[in-house]
């Protein structure tokens, strides 16, 4: 068995110095042009060039003020990786099929796995809508024809279910200690049960490169685990 790769990509211009910073977040209420002299991306450009060196493939899930440069499709495609919605105005069935529709228009391809922005803690921006409701996610993405729906839990021993062709991993193992109980799952623990069934691996690029912990655990799973890209239809 293997990862699975799951890539949420919340910052154009990750955290690290205060122009980017805030050009990150500037960015996120009111979508700007993107700024390639502040390095757009370059944080996800950094984890994906790693990923492909290592023959692995991920699913990288895009905001719309993260949507990917011509340079981050090629890198994309040389992996094998899969384009996802990291779903963030979730009030409606109308304005998840709006960011859907926004997404597949820019990339001119089907989109069928999506993940959600926000775990319902934090209002993460002027255009997040903060509660965490699965359920109700669930059957739009079943109405709009998708396979996968990738879940904020925190417990990554809960195993995925699946419904009229829609698979569901409510739970990952994060990356970032922020997010995992380390005490619990340690990096040892990812290592040995990712070797017998699937488990889901959350980070976010900009979070893993500030951090050369961080970054040494994802080295060391992409080192030893093999990744896999699920079927588009199970």
């Amino acid at each position: 068995m293997a990862l699975i790769v799951r890539i949420d990509v919340d910052r154009p211009y990750g955290q690290k110095g205060f122009v980017r910073h805030v050009a990150s977040r500037i960015s996120s209420d009111y979508f700007l042009p993107r700024m390639e002299w502040l390095r757009y991306l370059d944080e996800l450009k950094t984890i994906l060039r790693i990923l492909n060196a290592n023959g692995k493939s991920a699913y990288v899930f895009f905001r719309k003020c993260t949507y990917p440069t011509s340079e981050v499709c090629e890198l994309m495609e040389a992996g094998g990786h899969q384009f996802g919605l990291h779903l963030e105005n979730s009030r409606s069935a109308e304005t998840f099929q709006e960011e859907l529709q926004s997404l597949q228009q820019e990339l001119g391809r089907p989109v069928t796995s999506f993940s959600k922005h926000g775990s319902g803690r934090l209002c993460l921006g002027r255009h997040h809508y903060a509660p965490y409701e699965p359920e109700r996610y669930l059957p739009w993405g079943k109405r709009a024809g998708m396979n996968i729906f990738f879940g904020n839990l925190e417990d990554p021993q809960l195993r995925p279910t699946q419904d009229d062709g829609l698979l569901y991993f409510p739970s990952a193992f994060w990356l970032e200690p922020y997010w995992r109980d380390t005490k619990k799952f340690p990096i040892q623990w990812l290592l040995s049960e990712a070797a017998e069934k699937d488990v889901v691996l959350l980070l976010h690029p900009d979070n893993v490169t500030a951090s050369s912990a961080i970054m040494q655990e994802f080295l060391q799973a992409i080192g030893t685990l093999e990744s896999v890209i699920l079927p588009t239809s199970l």
